[in-house]
């Protein structure tokens, strides 16, 4: 079983690359997560976790990471990805993904709607929220993501 993490931070960068996978990894490196393995995880903040901005973590670790990323080979196309974490007072918190062919704004709007959404249905009063979002304009193949890496 692995430990509930006790730290976060919010990353959100977009890159182009000469395919696919290099487009989604140069995002990955401009958003200082490209050295470590993403373990792929859905959307609840540990109660009591702490913000730790710039925090760096050990190339080559396996880290738990809520992320949404959108890849675009259609030049001059806006795309964008963000994420969200809202806050409770006193338990657990809620992390929001999204990407789509939008720019910044419709990105940052949808974040926020659905952290409110997610403390309504779950009865929760939300208190704080972080937004980090991205927006590239195509090239030849773009990459925008944005992810919460959570930390030990």
């Amino acid at each position: 079983m692995l430990p509930t993490p006790k730290k976060f931070f919010l990353s959100a960068a977009s890159a182009e690359g000469k395919n696919h996978l290099n487009a989604f990894d140069n995002a990955l490196l401009k958003g200082n997560i490209g050295n470590i393995n993403l373990m792929r995880v859905t959307s609840i903040l540990p109660p009591g976790v702490r913000y730790c901005p710039g925090m760096e973590i050990p190339s080559g670790s396996l880290v738990p990471t809520a992320y949404g990323y959108i890849i675009s080979e259609i030049p001059g196309e806006l795309i964008s990805a963000a994420v969200g974490v809202g806050f409770s007072k006193d338990s657990f918190g809620v992390i929001m993904e999204f990407s789509g062919k939008c720019g910044r704004q419709e990105a940052e709007k949808a974040i926020e709607s659905m952290l409110i959404e997610a403390f309504e249905t779950r009865g929760m009063d939300l208190v704080d929220t972080k937004i980090a979002v991205t927006e590239h304009r195509v090239e030849k193949i773009g990459c925008s993501l944005a992810a919460v890496p959570l930390w030990y």
